[in-house]
């Protein structure tokens, strides 16, 4: 099972041909992120991606950005995505992430976005993965292995970072919990949560090893996952991100890390992980 790493454009102040570029000179294997909604625009990225070689996964966030509108209704949620999928094709996706439905929704309300969403997807010939992400559907452990339980052919994109400040601890207390999911897990979102945050100011930092190696532990599980199910690749995007998630100082706003350095630096360490996995295997 080979390793691919991913740009995510969240945080990325530049054009879109100007993360090709960063992407490519880092050593990612593609993009992830939203379509760009003028065809055109996603036509020319098409083209340049195909030049590259680089691979995309799109993005969907459905009746809202990553917080859902919470007026929003079930029928808003599903055509939203059904909007953006097809925006999302034009870049031929090897798979996408959603973040979608709503925390406050009762739980027969997100089984019905999910499965229509699946149904969607498999139509368009394309894989949808959902986001354990805070204000969606998935935004806590028991609730995502309760739905995952009743709809067992659902795959997942899995930020243990969220579950880290939803619960206010590291998920070492619910390893069984991702041992119950991790067969359904496609991909991994790979940004360093903490008991009382989704983003250690620095993962390079010594006082959030702890946080850092425990992470490691939660993605050894995916990846075993994935090897018994005979993956020939497995897919990680470093999501270090900005929009209150990155720490700044107070008055200056002077912001304590930059997020490419760090996405680099945790793309390689990621590598570096994976490689250590693989011998022990």
């Amino acid at each position: 099972m080979k390793l691919q790493t991913f740009k995510t454009l969240w945080g990325h102040e530049g054009s879109l041909h100007s993360a090709i570029s960063e992407a490519l000179a880092a050593g990612f294997d593609g993009i992830e992120g939203p379509a760009p909604e003028n065809a055109a625009a996603a036509e020319q990225l098409d083209a340049r991606m195909k030049e590259t070689g680089l691979a995309y996964i799109a993005e969907i966030t459905t009746a809202g950005s990553y917080v859902p509108e919470r007026g929003a209704s079930l029928r808003d949620h599903i055509d939203s995505f059904e909007i953006k999928l097809e925006h999302s094709m034009t870049l031929q996706p090897l798979f996408i992430t959603c973040l979608g439905g709503c925390d406050a929704w009762p739980e027969e309300d997100n089984l019905a976005f999910f499965s229509a969403a699946m149904r969607l997807a498999k139509a368009a010939g394309v894989r949808v993965s959902f986001e354990t992400h805070r204000s969606r559907a998935l935004f806590n452990p028991w609730i995502t292995q309760r739905i995952v339980r009743q709809l067992p052919e659902m795959l997942i994109t899995v930020d243990f970072s969220h579950w880290c400040v939803v619960c206010e601890r590291l998920m070492d207390t619910e390893l069984d919990v991702i041992r119950g999911i991790a067969d359904n897990v496609q991909h991994i979102h790979a940004r360093i949560g903490y008991e009382q945050g989704p983003q250690v100011p620095d993962p390079r930092a010594p006082e959030y090893d702890y946080a850092l190696r425990a992470h490691q532990r939660w993605w050894e599980i995916i990846w075993q996952s994935q090897l018994n199910r005979h993956f020939k690749t497995t897919t990680l995007t470093p999501e270090f991100g900005p929009d209150g998630y990155l720490q700044q100082a107070p008055f200056s706003q002077q912001p304590v890390a930059d997020l490419w350095e760090i996405n680099r630096w945790l793309a390689g360490e990621e590598s570096r992980h994976y490689s250590r996995f693989m011998l022990g295997k």
